[in-house]
């Protein structure tokens, strides 16, 4: 009885860590979840979750090549390069 008592608490305790383990990981991808921004490039790209580039207009026209409208959409600048 022991025994199977040691096995028991052996694998809630394995269970749950593993949850913890999944628990971080899917909060990474959330977290994460505005991919990469490719320079000279506004396929696929959500300005919202990319605050670091587009809540600065002059690192977004600098790094990235993306200029701002006076309408406030993003744009890829004229004979923009990677």
């Amino acid at each position: 009885m022991n025994g199977k008592k040691a096995f028991v608490m052996l694998a809630i305790t394995s269970a749950l860590g593993n949850l913890g383990s999944a628990s971080a990981a899917a909060s990474d991808i959330f977290r994460n979840r505005g991919g990469h921004v490719m320079p000279c490039s506004l396929d696929g790209v959500n300005p919202v979750h990319h605050p670091e580039i587009f809540g600065n207009p002059a690192v977004a026209a600098r790094e990235y090549g993306f200029i701002r409208s006076p309408d406030g959409s993003w744009h890829v600048r004229p004979g923009c390069r990677r």
